[in-house]
């Protein structure tokens, strides 16, 4: 396979202070978080180099901080080279000289990583645009998990990476999601609580006192017997925030293994809907509705994405158990 190498080096320049409630943290995790647009490695490496400052000053990728200080990345960006462009076709929403909008189906993973070396979307971008070699992550400011459905927005050039991770980070940018939950909700509402690494099972996040703040609002489009098609807001964007959350108020997504166990069914449904629920492949989450400002001009942008087919195919088994069992 070709890897898309260029020998053009970017300079990049960043400033951060660190907030309040990350005292305690290591300064790598502060790093990965408050500058995600760079992967972990890549900052531990400018870290050790120096060309990661503390306040001016050289530190240890371990040391601890104490909430306050002035996080100062001065660095040449050295392109993707261990990531080449495979020929994976893309529903492309939008696209001008500074952005794509994607529509990422389900089952494609975003980046590569342990058990996903490649046939990832960001292998795909890499193909669309081999330009994008050069700008961090090719381009991709945020992410879905790989049973997401949706809209993701990706930046063609530097200036506009740092324009949208500016609007993702100061809570900008608009991401809302439709998703069907395994419990029958009464009205709307917000949940408010911190998430951070599950203490035991490193792959998942939890609900914990000591971990990063979170936020996500949500409102009720249809009820069922058993189940709630929401739609969802994030105030926040953490990891797996919208499975970790619902979750937590006992209304856990469709489809999600990972945190929701196993299918839950109305009392006495129909073979079609038990039969629906338990094939149900992936969480029942699409990014439905992108908002964001043009990192140029500053207009605003909005792009929306139709529910994929199987999720329309789910709540059409919804409602015909809600409608036989109104006409009993």
């Amino acid at each position: 396979m070709n890897v898309t190498a260029f020998t053009t080096m970017e300079r990049i320049s960043r400033t951060v202070v660190v907030p309040a409630d990350f005292a305690g943290k290591r300064l790598d995790q502060a790093a990965a978080a408050l500058m995600s647009e760079f992967s972990r490695s890549r900052l531990k490496t400018w870290i050790d180099d120096g060309r990661l400052t503390v306040d001016g000053t050289s530190a240890q990728p371990k040391s601890r901080l104490a909430g306050g200080e002035r996080l100062v990345l001065e660095t040449e960006l050295e392109p993707l080279a261990e990531v080449g462009p495979e020929p994976i076709p893309l529903n492309i929403v939008w696209q001008d000289e500074q952005l794509f909008v994607i529509d990422k189906p389900a089952g494609l993973v975003v980046h590569p990583g342990a058990g996903n070396a490649s046939g990832t979307l960001q292998n795909a971008l890499l193909n669309l645009d081999p330009v994008l070699a050069a700008v961090p992550r090719a381009g991709l400011v945020h992410r879905l998990d790989k049973d997401t459905s949706g809209l993701l927005v990706v930046a063609r050039t530097l200036a506009a990476h740092a324009s949208l991770v500016e609007q993702l980070q100061t809570r900008r940018m608009g991401r809302v999601y439709e998703a069907v939950c395994q419990a029958v909700l009464s009205g709307g509402g917000a949940i408010d609580a911190p998430l951070d690494r599950h203490p035991r099972e490193r792959t998942k996040m939890a609900v914990r006192e000591r971990g990063r703040p979170a936020r996500t609002s949500y409102r009720v489009l249809e009820r069922f017997r058993a189940h709630t098609h929401v739609e969802v807001k994030l105030d926040t964007g953490r990891t797996h925030q919208i499975r970790v959350h619902m979750a937590h108020i006992r209304a856990p997504l469709v489809g999600d293994r990972t945190y929701g166990g196993r299918p839950r069914f109305p009392r006495a449904p129909s073979e079609s809907l038990r039969a629906a629920l338990e094939a149900f492949p992936r969480q029942a989450l699409h990014a439905a509705r992108l908002e964001l400002a043009h990192p140029v001009d500053g207009r605003p942008l909005s792009f929306e994405s139709p529910l994929p087919a199987d999720l329309e195919e789910l709540l059409a088994a919804l409602r015909a158990d809600r409608e036989t069992t109104k006409a009993r």
